[in-house]
Formats: structure tokens, sequence, C-alpha cells
């Protein structure tokens, strides 16, 4: 029961300097600290962190100073140690408090953690993988193909163009400037070399083809594999 949580977390911000109360306002635990005006401390009270949870401090959130959620400690790693459940609550301002069995209060995020930081190679990544895809190849939602990503569209046009017979990587680079490394790399275990300089397409190869016909084959320039 949510019930079995109240004890700990008052005694928590208690010993913070807050008075606290229960059900105040149909707030599971109310804290007020300081003269007029005090500081208002709304805090939310689950078994596990979830959706309903969130929402509830999301409501709490206008009428108050801070929002803190608190659940038990998971048994097998809850959502307190999911970097992107804390990193929404920090996006929300929220605290999270977690109560492990023996009734002890540990902090995982206070209110005032710092927003999660923003990661420009990963932004320049999507950037650069949007804008070398040949049209819109892969329908968004779907987890159980690959996805035709801009390397694998310049792969097929290796694949496509080797197909009928062996070439020199240079004989490609018209069509796809980074062949070279394609071959090189064999990523997918499409090509073969059949002599120095040489490549040849591998069954492998052939049956990617077959699979990715209707797909783009040419574009782009070199980037890292998909």
């Amino acid at each position: 029961m949510e019930t079995e949580l109240y004890g700990p977390v008052k005694r928590f911000l208690e010993g913070l300097g807050f008075t606290v109360k229960g059900e105040v306002g149909g707030c599971d635990l109310l804290a007020l600290r300081g003269d007029e005006p005090p500081l208002v401390v709304v805090c939310e009270l689950k078994l596990r962190f979830n959706l309903e949870l969130l929402l509830q401090g999301v409501d709490r959130a206008s009428a108050c100073d801070e929002v803190w959620l608190a659940a038990r400690t998971g048994s097998r790693g809850g959502r307190e140690g999911d970097s992107r459940f804390r990193n929404l609550c920090r996006r929300l301002g929220f605290g999270l408090l977690c109560v492990d069995g023996a009734g002890a209060v540990h902090v995982h995020l206070t209110p005032d953690a710092p927003m999660p930081r923003r990661d420009p190679k990963r932004r320049s990544r999507l950037v650069v993988e949007h804008r070398r895809r040949r049209g819109d190849p892969a329908v968004g939602g779907g987890s159980r193909r690959p996805v035709m990503t801009a390397y694998r569209q310049r792969a097929l046009g290796c694949a496509a163009l080797i197909a009928d017979a062996p070439l020199r990587p240079r004989d490609l680079t018209a069509q796809v400037p980074d062949a070279a490394a394609i071959l090189y790399r064999n990523v997918y275990g499409w090509f073969e070399r059949i002599r120095p300089g040489w490549y040849a397409l591998g069954p492998a190869g052939r049956r990617a083809l077959a699979h990715w016909r209707d797909a783009a084959t040419e574009g782009g320039g070199p980037d890292d594999r998909d």
C-alpha cells in the first residue's frame, strides 16, 4: 500500500525542516517550510514509478514550488535506474525519492537538478543521416527488419553496379563516391575480393539486392556504418 511509504517520506522531509501533513487538497503529502510565503512541496506516492505517478506530479506542479515523486525501490532495477525516466523528471523539475525495504529514503533526483545536456554529436549524426538518405525508404514505427539507412543505400548501389561483372572501386565512384571504403569494409558480407583491386558480388549480396529491390541505391558521401 502507498500508505506504507508515507511515514518514511514524512520523516525524511521533516528532517529537512518541513512541516508535513497527508491528504491535503488531494495531495498524498503536503510539506511547508519557512514563513510567509512558505516553501510549498507536494509529494505523490506510488508503489512504483509509472505514468500515473508522473501525471499526478504534472497536475500538482501548478499549485506548489516543488514536486517530489516517491516509490518503493524496484527489486530488479525499477524506473529510477532508467536514465530516460530520470531525464524526463529533470525536464519536468521533479525530485525522485526511493524507499527501500527497511524504510530508508534515498534521493535519486532533486527538483533543482540540472537539465540534461544536449548531445551535439548525436544531433549532428541525425541531421547527416536524414540528409544523406534518398527519399524516405523506411516506414517509421517498425522494429523487426533492418532499417534502410543512407549507408545501406550506398552499399546496395555498389552491389547493383557489380552484380553483372566484377569491377574496381574506381569504376563505381562516379555513382557512389565512397565505394572504395564500402567494398573494403564489407560491413554486410556482400562483396568478394576476387583479386587485388577487383570485387564481385557474393551470394549474400545477391539476396540483399533481391530483398531491397525497391530501395534507392545512389547518393551520399562517406559516413559511419549503420
